[in-house]
């Protein structure tokens, strides 16, 4: 009996500021499902449960105009203590795993979803890799990457080096990748590598259900 077609998993990673999110958003438009952990982690922070453990802990000096919580402001905190940076974690990353499962059992079972992308800065921090079949490293030079933060974040090449030490190193994220996407020019050509690299994964995993 022909088993069901199981729909690759996609990993990406690299650099911050790489353009990971336009990368995912570009597989999305290809026909795969996204799963943006960085989204549910917002979501995450605003639960009523972590809310009110993040007000015992920091106070209201962690909430905006509107009583929502303060991402800048945590980010301050969490970035400057690592100890604080892991009593985060520990609260928001079983909320963000229990939504990533039902999205991507959603995705499974969606016969439009050619493949799930994993679209998660941590994604090899916190072993989420082992769960995909292939990793895809977006490769942008440092100097392009700074540049995009400062303009879209308003952030300073130290705000960047702070945030990079809870990171991998690149050169393992490298070592961790089977495919590399460049993306240090326009959009439509990142696009143009990004449609080369999702061809090849999905004609390999239909070669390997063939063989099975």
């Amino acid at each position: 009996m022909v088993g069901e077609l199981r729909k690759p998993v996609i990993g990406l990673i690299g650099g911050i500021g790489s353009g990971k999110s336009l990368v995912a958003s570009q597989l999305q438009d290809l026909g795969c499902g996204v799963i943006d952990a960085d989204k549910l982690a917002r979501t995450a922070l605003n639960a009523p449960g972590v809310k009110a453990k993040l007000l015992k802990w920091w106070g209201p000096k962690i909430l905006d105009g509107q009583g929502r919580i303060d991402r800048s402001v945590v980010a301050k905190i969490v970035f400057a203590d690592p100890s604080e940076h892991q009593r985060l974690e520990s609260i928001i990353h079983p909320v963000v795993h229990r939504q990533r499962m039902i999205i991507g059992r959603q995705y499974a079972n969606n016969p439009q979803v050619v493949a799930v992308v994993e679209d998660c800065p941590l994604l090899l921090e916190v072993g989420l890799d082992k769960q995909c079949d292939t990793v895809i490293f977006i490769d942008t030079p440092r100097p392009v990457r700074l540049a995009r933060l400062v303009a879209s974040r308003g952030w300073s090449e130290q705000d960047l080096a702070q945030r990079e030490k809870h990171q991998i190193t690149l050169d393992k994220k490298v070592k961790s990748a089977d495919y590399i996407v460049i993306n240090n020019a326009t959009e439509a050509e990142c696009l143009a590598h990004v449609r080369g690299v999702l061809s090849q994964i999905l004609r390999l995993g239909n070669e390997s259900h063939v063989g099975s």
